[in-house]
């Protein structure tokens, strides 16, 4: 090994080691931090990246959503418990849409167009936004389902296909294998009314996953930890 070689060895075995200090002593106050392996956290710090900024910065995007969210319809103040209720409209399948859905729909576009944003400067490795999984809990493996199959099969009609497929908002990957298990597993929520606290949504009786949460399993499907998003709460594990 040349001198060069071994400088840079030692630099980054360096770094893991001040990352790993580093998120011993932040492991209670942040989730994020926690969840992230040290070497990605010595990675990020090679390249002058920042968990505490990212974390910050995705906090940062849910809040900006539900502001920007609130002030189209109700001039900045957050809704109501009975406005939340409210049905604003039905999908195509004639199932109602209420207020809380619409809002939530719509915040999470302006999340995740600012989370790409972030992740892009502050992610040093891969990340997906929205991908579609089929998982298969007895083989414990997942494949990809690729956008533009996924947009067909809904304008098809062919919805049942997706039966038990799971599509987390933001999947951090440690290399370009984005099938091999997750550094963690994002989803933003925005409860409507925002007296209510975040929580993952349970899976119905007809669901491969009745009764368990989507957090449940993002985790037994992609491997990392699974982190909620949002407005009041900033990244928090339930």
């Amino acid at each position: 090994m040349d001198s060069d070689t071994a400088a840079k060895a030692r630099y980054a075995a360096y770094l893991a080691e001040q990352a790993s200090a580093r998120a011993a002593t932040q492991a209670i106050a942040s989730p994020l931090i926690r969840a992230i392996p040290p070497a990605m956290l010595a990675l990020m710090m090679q390249q002058d990246h920042d968990a505490d900024e990212l974390e910050r910065q995705l906090a940062a995007c849910a809040l900006q959503a539900e502001q920007l969210g609130n002030t189209r319809y109700f001039e900045g103040r957050p809704p109501t418990r009975q406005e939340c209720a409210e049905v604003v409209e039905k999908d195509r399948c004639g199932n109602p849409v209420t207020r809380a859905m619409q809002l939530g729909k719509q915040k999470h576009v302006l999340a995740l167009q600012c989370a790409e944003q972030v992740l892009k400067k502050l992610w040093p490795a891969p990340f997906s936004i929205e991908q579609r999984y089929r998982y298969y809990p007895n083989a414990r493996m997942v494949e990809s389902i690729s956008k533009e199959k996924e947009a067909r099969l809904i304008a098809d009609g062919c919805t049942d296909e997706l039966r038990g497929t799971i599509k987390p908002d933001i999947v951090l990957h440690e290399n370009r294998n984005l099938l091999l298990k997750s550094v963690l597993t994002l989803d933003f929520k925005f409860p409507c009314p925002d007296s209510n606290p975040p929580r993952w949504a349970e899976y119905g009786s007809n669901s491969p996953y009745a009764y368990e949460s989507q957090g449940e399993i993002y985790e037994k499907a992609l491997g990392g930890q699974a982190l909620l998003v949002s407005p009041k709460s900033g990244v928090e594990s339930k």
